[in-house]
């Protein structure tokens, strides 16, 4: 069985972040295991409070995953301090981490910034460029390239450029408040366009942790760039168009949708 690590915060209403990647990954034939780097208290309506670990305590939640199982693919989510996203990085390079999906985590719904600014350089100057893979919505990739982001040529720029700065490929995606759900892959410098349409669902809760959990599962596995976006969009699909609905705000998907046996009944 291939194997995947998640480094992201948890979700203690089980939605999004840690919570929402090990389902994903789960769901998607791999081996998940974590690092958290952050508790929070949160359900559908909003978060509460949020508790970071020490840089020390997930480098060494790091060390014990990689030195005993090690990873074939890895996903981070949300961090919030500079000296976290340094920690990471140092331990990327120091195990040599291989297919690693970033969701660079920067700017809620709201339109809040959700890091600092600080943080948000050394995240651009140790971190990313680490990845094989950044997986930004559209106000992410504003904060990344500096630029307003207004049309599908507007993405094309803007995916190429990312790509162009941190060396890897970037999946720029459209769903967030542009071109109904139509997300761009620009790699090997070139983009692909993969389009969607909107599903009527509001309970999208953690869309952006299972996507690129899901693109980590398939990387995992072997599948190449390409087609490990086509898969893990057609799973969040299939994710929302199961329209669970619990919680009273913007509730979860239903990761568990396709998981259909003897146990499950």
């Amino acid at each position: 069985m291939k194997t995947a690590l998640t480094i992201a915060g948890s979700d203690s209403s089980g939605g999004a972040g840690i919570q929402a990647d090990i389902k994903t990954m789960t769901a998607n034939g791999v081996y998940a295991m974590s690092a958290i780097t952050a508790l929070t208290a949160q359900n559908t309506t909003g978060v509460t409070a949020i508790m970071d670990v020490t840089p020390e305590f997930l480098g060494q939640q790091l060390d014990c995953v990689f030195t005993d199982i090690f990873p074939d693919a890895v996903k981070i989510g949300m961090v919030s301090s500079g000296a976290i996203i340094a920690k990471i990085a140092e331990k990327l390079k120091e195990y040599n981490a291989q297919n690693v999906v970033i969701d660079p985590v920067m700017v809620a719904t709201s339109g809040a910034k959700l890091i600092s600014d600080d943080a948000v350089a050394i995240l651009k100057k140790e971190l990313l460029p680490l990845a094989d893979l950044l997986t930004p919505n559209i106000p992410e990739a504003e904060v990344l390239t500096g630029k307003k982001i207004s049309s599908a040529d507007d993405m094309l720029s803007a995916a190429e450029a990312i790509s162009e700065e941190f060396g890897c490929a970037v999946l720029c995606k459209g769903g967030h408040k542009l071109n109904d759900a139509n997300d761009l892959l620009w790699h090997d410098g070139h983009g692909d366009w993969f389009c969607g349409r909107r599903i009527d669902n509001p309970n999208t809760h953690g869309t952006g942790c299972t996507l690129s959990s899901a693109i980590a599962s398939n990387l995992a596995k072997g599948y190449d760039m390409k087609t490990a976006v086509e898969k893990a969009k057609a799973y969040i699909s299939g994710a929302l168009e199961a329209m669970l609905d619990l919680g009273k705000g913007s509730g979860p998907m239903n990761h568990a949708f396709a998981i259909n046996n003897e146990f499950t009944e």
